[in-house]
């Protein structure tokens, strides 16, 4: 078995003196597992760093081999990234993230996703509206997408404001009204691709979106969200200037 493609590495992990195992999110083969041979090299570690996008040719005698990888460094990012806390955090909320999904199966929207995400996590308020876009896109891959097109009780597309809490659909202002305490504030820029997010909206589609992940995504699995995305959504407001409630 034997393919090629680019990824962006998610981590490695020491496997002997000389190796390491290198996780990457690819771009047809999701994200995908192999061994480096030499990974621990002078050379190599610059390179293994995550959030550096490679290219990679991975080859194993079968399929359900973990393979080993060779890697060519296309992008460093990792060192400009390193440099502050919104860079390392969101890294680390992105892997995370990645991980909740099965090894090896293809996602090339999450992949783009990912990479634009890297591009921007310079720019924290860039980096906070593309990251929540980037969790509503998760959510639907995993099969846990919200319905964010019409009002659940009305069929209409206006004024939608609001969202169930059960359903994961959207509510319009007059039917949502009599129940508003119930329901979760809509943030319009979830809804429209080019509709910019402001910091208030932000945390609405923040607190918005983790609650579908722990119910249904950490809930079911039993275990709690880690904390690099709380740690990633601290820093990224920090750096606004913005006291978040999340």
């Amino acid at each position: 078995m034997q393919w090629t493609d680019e990824g962006i590495v998610l981590g490695v992990r020491r496997h002997s003196e000389s190796a390491v195992v290198l996780e990457l999110m690819t771009v047809q083969h999701g994200r995908h597992l192999g061994l480096v041979r030499g990974g621990r090299s002078r050379r190599m570690q610059p390179v293994l760093q995550p959030g550096n996008r490679v290219a990679a040719e991975w080859r194993a005698r079968l399929d359900e081999h973990l393979g080993t990888y060779t890697v060519e460094p296309l992008r460093h990012h990792a060192a400009r990234l390193y440099g502050s806390a919104v860079g390392l955090y969101g890294l680390q909320a992105l892997a995370a993230h990645l991980r909740l999904l099965p090894e090896r199966d293809s996602h090339p929207r999450l992949f783009d996703m990912t990479a634009l995400l890297v591009e921007h996590f310079e720019e924290p308020e860039r980096a906070l509206e593309l990251f929540l876009r980037f969790e509503l896109m998760l959510l639907d891959e995993m099969g846990f997408g919200l319905d964010l097109r019409q009002c659940a009780a009305t069929g209409t597309t206006d004024e939608l404001i609001y969202v169930s809490p059960k359903s994961g659909r959207a509510v319009n202002r007059e039917a949502g009204e009599p129940w508003a305490d119930k329901l979760l504030p809509l943030p319009a820029f979830l809804r429209e691709s080019k509709q910019r997010a402001d910091r208030a909206s932000m945390q609405d589609a923040a607190r918005l979106l983790i609650h579908f992940f722990e119910r249904d995504v950490h809930g079911p699995r039993g275990k709690p969200p880690g904390p690099e995305r709380q740690s990633f959504l601290e820093a990224a407001f920090r750096a606004l200037n913005v006291h978040a409630t999340l």
